[in-house]
């Protein structure tokens, strides 16, 4: 019997999704394991797989179209199959307004902040178009204006809730540490030396130093609950990721088990997908700790808000050549700025502070990072 296929909510947070591409057209056979079609949320573009046999009998969201989770996205079954009752039946869940759009048109609406709604499309059916959005930008931007409104994304709106949530019902407090990195950098030259691998990066050397710190604090790796607080097994670490339009936190899990050339190429893996919106639910998933550096951005220390369900989150500013004290002489050396942010319901100000020891132990003498 033929069956509704509607649109998966493809994470925790998806409301609408969009039919970048389909893979199968209407009549094709379709196997099991087989991409049916590719589906953009506020994360990501993610793959629609196929859980069984059949054929495409019906198309509910063309390319380019958006609707809401749970609108009929498209029907299977069987070759020829009469699926008349079944598209009476669901007709009502798709009453949505539909907007056709060029993947062109698409990408500039989105860059400068335009709502589709807003928009009268010239193309073929009503189609948006590039020059319908360029029409619209000439037609509403002022130069004399003292200001420009820029709708909100999807992404920006998510991440706003979640930080206003969790600044709200958590209370933070920040720990501050300043930490030499000469011999992290003696360190990561002399891994870098070898010219057939690729490079390994300070955040990457942070990031495995953190997991070791957790492992000695363990503690930190844990999440409130209204009933009690979970402590984590596994560290699983999410890295902060800049978008154009907002942030995103892939997730490198049991960081402490693997090695540094493991936990670099995850890294990048992730960071490109994430920038290319090709990353999956389940890789933005799972995390008990978050590093956030911005340290390639020259700044010199920061406080961040905690990624929920996290108890803390670890903010790594630049690395900066300053005169230090070293055995009673000033010298000139390389320091960084970190900053542990916890939430004061589970972490207490000694617990932080033993982990921030740790850490800095770890990044000091870091050949113990290599064992």
């Amino acid at each position: 019997m033929a069956e509704v296929i509607f649109m998966p909510r493809l994470s925790d947070t998806m409301v609408v999704g969009t039919v970048v591409k389909w893979q199968k057209k209407i009549g094709e056979k379709i196997l099991e394991g087989d991409i049916i079609a590719e589906i953009e949320t506020d994360k990501a573009i993610q793959e629609l797989e196929a859980e069984y046999n059949s054929t495409l009998l019906y198309i509910g969201i063309k390319e380019g179209e958006s609707a809401p989770v749970n609108s009929v996205l498209a029907i299977l079954g069987s070759e020829n199959e009469d699926i008349s009752s079944l598209l009476k039946q669901n007709k009502i869940n798709n009453n949505y307004k539909r907007i056709f759009i060029s993947p062109l048109a698409k990408k500039l609406a989105f860059d400068k902040g335009i709502l589709l709604d807003n928009i009268k499309g010239t193309g073929i059916n009503g189609r948006i178009i590039k020059k319908d959005i360029e029409r619209y930008i000439d037609n509403n931007l002022d130069d004399k204006k003292s200001s420009n409104e820029v709708n909100h994304s999807n992404i920006r709106k998510i991440i706003s809730k979640r930080l206003i949530n969790s600044k709200i019902e958590s209370p933070h407090y920040s720990l501050f540490i300043e930490v030499i990195m000469d011999n992290l950098i003696k360190l990561r030259d002399s891994i870098n030396e070898k010219k057939d691998l690729d490079k390994i990066s300070f955040n990457d050397l942070i990031v495995k130093a953190s997991a070791l710190a957790i492992k000695e604090n363990t503690k930190i790796n844990s999440s409130w609950t209204e009933k009690s607080i979970l402590y984590h097994n596994k560290i699983n670490i999410g890295i902060a990721v800049a978008l154009e339009d907002g942030l995103i936190v892939p997730v490198i899990n049991q960081v402490d088990e693997k090695s540094l050339r493991q936990i670099s190429f995850e890294i990048k893996e992730k960071v490109i997908k994430a920038k290319e919106k090709k990353i999956k639910s389940n890789e933005l998933e799972g995390s008990t700790f978050t590093v956030s550096n911005l340290g390639m951005f020259g700044i010199d220390s920061f406080t961040s808000i905690i990624n929920q369900p996290n108890s803390c989150i670890l903010s790594v500013g630049s690395i900066k050549k300053k005169p230090i004290i070293n055995n009673e002489k000033i010298v000139i050396g390389h320091t960084t700025k970190f900053t542990l942010t916890c939430d004061h319901r589970i972490i207490d100000g000694a617990v932080g502070s033993d982990y921030l020891k740790s850490l800095k132990h770890l990044l000091q003498e870091p050949l113990n990072i290599m064992i």
